[in-house]
């Protein structure tokens, strides 16, 4: 039978929150998988209906076994799949016709060995009658909270209140095993494999309306439509932490622009998470601390971290940290000083760090720690604590824990470090169970916090407006690349793709087309002296390396010179080059040049990029880049962000720079390459010249790559 269209959010339910499940391919031999899925389901102690399907068996581990789906009496809201790849689409039509509303496929050999085509049709037949499928090439599913291990995972992660979404199986398994050596809990452990149909976003759009998910952990290898996680994310309520891997190359080595080579993975997916409001992870050790925190504590909302410790030693470590990840500390107000040297002695210091001693016992430390997260200065604490002998590691956790109790603060978070052996480790463990992160290191405690300040922080983003100009001519814009596609290329010249700029509303330098010398000469007077003269050929991309360009052209007698000369230099470089002619240029006065360029990213489509001009992205390559369209405060960022900014702040002497007309100019940019997704490429307006605060800046050169049709 075909089902009509169902709520996507109920079938996820039925895959992520079965009432019941069928294993196809359940096996009474150990060690198979189809064994492994129904001994799980039973061990995990699964409360809904478990029907194994095995045409060869009767009974599987105490259960009824059934010859085929079909013949299932009751209700069926999930399908575990763990038969080989070539009898699933067969089994896919089968669970259609039962009504099964979860397709959840363990098997592998599909797309990720490229049967692609296998899978395609596995996921049409699927939704034909209105199913889901998880998978294939996964894990399973894990949960807590629903006392379900529909997967070939060992056992039910640690207890607690994240989910973790991988792509990698195998990975999934080492994780869930190390949740308990690490003491971070998980409700539910989601293996995403494929991705044939439901994706990250799916997934996570789901975790966001489960009661049991306090924070989503991601593990991601790429994705399908990074624009639709970006607006999923963007959308959540709870804290998402990711850990992005194969970030070393982007395949960007032959781009034909500036923008293209220097476009990676790294920075697109890290520009990319910020604008979704999403924690970036460094590593698995980082993903895990960061998940403990962010599943746990509120997020940190202003400026002011103390940290209170009983060690110097670790108070410096710590101090040191704060710095390296972002939060510089500074001293307590007077008042809280004074308050705090009333839980010391008198050689103690009060500053920040505040050094309470090792001659610190429980008292003193629940005191402090009372006080401190009761004051209005006080946005965020960090508690250390070194094992001495004249304290009891024990004792001092459930201080801390009584002294957070009693100051009534839910709105601040807490993470704690403790140096020590067993008794410490033990400690810290009951520290977790009781809703307080805690760490073998200080700089670990502080990396914690530092990941809820960034939560505040990316979150605080997400309130940015997209900005609309009026003005904007797509239509000419549009019949500019027409053209250039008839003439039987796939790049605009210089002169073509300032045109598209201008449509957009960019600030371009006036330019025109000279055909001949004294088309030339008469253009030059019409611009007035100096000028910049240029060839313009869709097969000389790269004017400079051309002899192509002659700057600071004074007169006629330069011109003529210079035309002749160009059109030499072009001819010997290319000799079967197409030279539509020599852009006569007004000679832009001097600025602080910048770079400004786009490229269609396989996995976020168009991305705006931003850098210092000159040796700065030639040599340097600092850039940075943001998924389009960029917002006022996104671009203001970027312009913050690269290492050369404090150029265009007015270092040394030097007046500021026009950074309002750069952040618009940006917006605009991103605009256009938006707007044009479907014609662009790569693209690059380099060098910007921008002036002082004021005076605007001119888009001196331009490029634009256009998409092969």
């Amino acid at each position: 039978m075909r089902r009509n269209k169902v709520d996507k959010s109920k079938i996820l339910d039925s895959i992520f929150q079965p009432k019941s499940i069928a294993v196809v391919g359940a096996s009474a031999t150990p060690g198979k998988i189809g064994y492994t899925v129904v001994k799980n389901l039973i061990e995990s102690k699964y409360e809904g209906k478990v029907y194994p399907i095995n045409p060869s068996a009767t009974e599987i581990l105490g259960l009824k076994c059934y010859p085929s789906i079909e013949e299932v009496a009751g209700e069926i809201d999930a399908a575990v799949i763990t038969t080989p790849a070539k009898t699933v689409l067969g089994i896919t039509e089968q669970c259609g016709k039962k009504g099964v509303k979860g397709f959840i496929v363990i098997t592998s050999g599909f797309g990720e060995v490229g049967d692609h085509e296998l899978e395609e049709q596995i996921v049409e037949t699927a939704n034909r009658f209105g199913m889901r499928v998880l998978g294939p090439n996964i894990v399973g599913v894990l949960s807590n909270s629903g006392k379900m291990n529909a997967s070939f995972a060992p056992f039910l992660p640690f207890n607690g209140k994240a989910a973790l979404v991988s792509q990698s199986g195998a990975l999934l398994i080492a994780l869930d095993a190390a949740s308990y050596t690490r003491g971070v809990g998980f409700d539910k452990l989601v293996s995403i494999g494929n991705m044939s149909d439901i994706d990250i976003a799916d997934t996570i759009e789901w975790l966001n309306k489960d009661d049991q998910t306090f924070c989503i952990s991601l593990y991601v290898e790429g994705f399908k439509n990074g624009r639709s996680f970006i607006d999923v994310c963007k959308k959540a309520q709870k804290p998402i932490i990711a850990l992005k891997a194969g970030v070393s190359a982007h395949g960007a080595a032959a781009a034909a622009s500036h923008t293209g080579s220097l476009a990676g993975a790294a920075k697109i997916y890290g520009s990319a998470f910020q604008q979704a409001g999403v924690v970036q992870a460094t590593d698995l050790d980082n993903l895990f601390d960061r998940t403990l925190a962010l599943s746990l504590q509120p997020s940190l909302r202003g400026e002011h971290l103390l940290i209170i410790t009983n060690g110097g030693g670790v108070g410096v470590l710590a101090t040191d940290a704060a710095e390296r990840y972002g939060i510089p500390l500074t001293f307590a107000p007077e008042d809280v000083q004074a308050e705090l040297k009333k839980h010391m002695p008198d050689f103690g210091s009060a500053k920040n760090p505040v050094d309470i001693t090792g001659q610190a016992g429980t008292e003193w430390y629940v005191d402090a720690v009372r006080y401190a997260m009761a004051h209005p200065w006080v946005d965020g604490l960090v508690v250390l604590y070194c094992e001495t002998a004249v304290s009891n590691p024990q004792e001092i956790a459930e201080g801390i824990h009584q002294a957070v109790l009693e100051s009534g603060i839910k709105d601040k978070p807490i993470t704690v470090s403790y140096v020590g052996g067993e008794k410490s480790d033990n400690a810290m463990k009951w520290l977790v169970e009781h809703g307080i992160p805690a760490y073998a290191a200080p700089d670990t405690a502080i990396n914690a916090m530092a990941a809820l300040r960034e939560y505040a922080r990316v979150q605080e983003m997400l309130n940015d407006k997209e900005v609309i100009y009026d003005g904007v001519d797509r239509e000419k814009a549009l019949k500019i690349i027409a053209d250039a596609r008839a003439d039987g290329r796939d790049s605009l010249t210089e002169v073509e793709a300032k045109q598209v700029f201008a449509a957009y509303g960019l600030p371009i330098t006036q330019n025109y087309l000279a055909k001949t010398e004294d088309q030339a000469v008469e253009l030059a007077q019409k611009i007035g002296y100096p000028v910049v003269m240029k060839v313009v050929s869709p097969d000389i991309l790269h004017k400079s390396d051309a002899g192509g360009v002659k700057v600071n052209v004074k007169d006629e007698q330069g011109v003529r010179e210079a035309f002749k000369t160009i059109m030499a230099n072009s001819k010997a470089y290319k000799a079967n080059a197409n030279i539509h002619g020599i852009v006569i240029q007004e000679m832009a006065p001097w600025g602080t040049e910048v770079i400004l360029g786009s490229v269609n990213d396989a996995t976020f489509g168009p991305t705006m990029m931003f850098g210092l001009g000159g040796i700065f992205v030639e040599v340097l390559k600092d850039v940075t880049f943001r998924v389009t369209p960029v917002s006022s405060n996104q671009a203001t960022r970027m312009i913050g962000e690269i290492r050369g900014a404090p150029i265009l702040a007015g270092a040394r002497g030097e007046k500021p720079r026009d950074r309002d007309a750069l952040a618009k100019t940006i917006c605009q940019y991103s605009n256009m390459v938006l707007d044009l997704a479907d014609e662009i490429t790569e693209s690059d307006a380099n060098p910007v010249l921008v002036y002082e605060n004021g005076q605007g800046l001119k888009v001196v050169d331009a490029r634009i790559i256009l998409k092969k049709k």
